[in-house]
């Protein structure tokens, strides 16, 4: 069974600038639906203020919320804040957060959206508004749900923003294995940092996945996972500068799945990036992704 949170705002209209494409969220889940596998939806509620608060600059989250973020600001998240970006992230956030609540229940759920690693303190970056996964990180120790949380982050770009806002803390814990020579030129400094070479293939990636992950899970012995399950690792991916094939991607999310539920802990994961030129493809690759990660999951006994 999937468990997968998605809402209507996901989807957005095209941006009056910028580059970037909504309609991927509304192919994920059709693929979804006609796949035949066995899939149960959950609709968020938008993340409160208060939680955004908590991780963001008050002015900042006051900027999303009203529309009225400087157009600095919008050049560096890839398009302009409109009332409907506005909601759409107040869901995608509240989105991560409900994964996180099902999969404490069913040992793995996804978000069918989000996963917004660029965003930081007082400015959103790289096609991110606000930061949903260490927003989600942050509530769930603040609650009491978790002591200590994991972020694994496989997108082809390191998680910057997240590492950013989550140093210094012990009870949060990041692991960006990204692209070394890939966006953001500027990096920040995770908890642990792999960065690969271009062209890395499906061998060598999964090779220092698992010279890596094992040792991390054991030592951090978080209470919860949330991963970062970007597909731009793909070799034909627009902004990406590895060579995974599909087979890769399915290996590595199976392998990370394996590596949480073996140790009897939940896995909650976002999508994350994913770019071409065709939507319907791209949109495959997250669908595949996530049914893999379920179909691993049903391995494990219930938490």
């Amino acid at each position: 069974m999937l468990h997968v949170v998605h809402h209507v705002d996901y989807m957005a209209p095209p941006p009056e600038r910028g580059t970037f494409r909504f309609d991927k969220y509304q192919l994920v889940m059709r693929l979804l639906r006609e796949s035949g596998a066995a899939i149960t939806e959950h609709a968020p509620e938008p993340c409160p203020r208060e939680w955004l608060e908590a991780v963001h600059d008050p002015d900042y989250v006051e900027q999303v919320l009203t529309q009225t973020v400087p157009r600095e600001k919008e050049r560096r998240i890839g398009f302009p804040v409109t009332a409907h970006i506005s909601q759409r992230v107040q869901h995608t956030n509240g989105g991560t957060w409900l994964a996180a609540q099902l999969a404490m229940r069913h040992g793995y759920a996804a978000n069918s959206a989000a996963g917004s690693h660029h965003a930081l303190y007082d400015t959103g970056a790289g096609y991110c508004v606000f930061n949903d996964l260490a927003v989600t990180a942050n509530r769930l120790i603040a609650q009491g749900d978790a002591a200590r949380v994991l972020i694994v982050d496989l997108d082809v770009h390191q998680g910057d923003g997240t590492a950013s806002l989550t140093a210094g803390r012990e009870d949060i814990v990041t692991f960006s294995m990204h692209a070394q020579k890939n966006f953001p030129v500027r990096k920040a400094r995770s908890d642990l940092d792999v960065g690969l070479p271009d062209g890395t293939d499906d061998a060598a990636y999964l090779e220092a996945l698992a010279q890596h992950l094992p040792r991390l899970v054991a030592s951090v012995q978080p209470d919860i996972v949330l991963y970062q399950a970007g597909v731009d690792p793909y070799e034909g991916d627009r902004l990406g500068r590895l060579s995974l094939t599909g087979e890769g991607l399915e290996a590595r999310d199976r392998y990370v799945v394996a590596q949480v539920r073996q140790r009897g802990l939940p896995i909650a994961s976002a999508l994350g990036g994913g770019y071409g030129q065709d939507s319907a493809e791209v949109a495959g690759r997250h669908a595949r992704s996530m049914l893999a990660m379920a179909e691993e999951n049903t391995r494990f006994g219930p938490l």
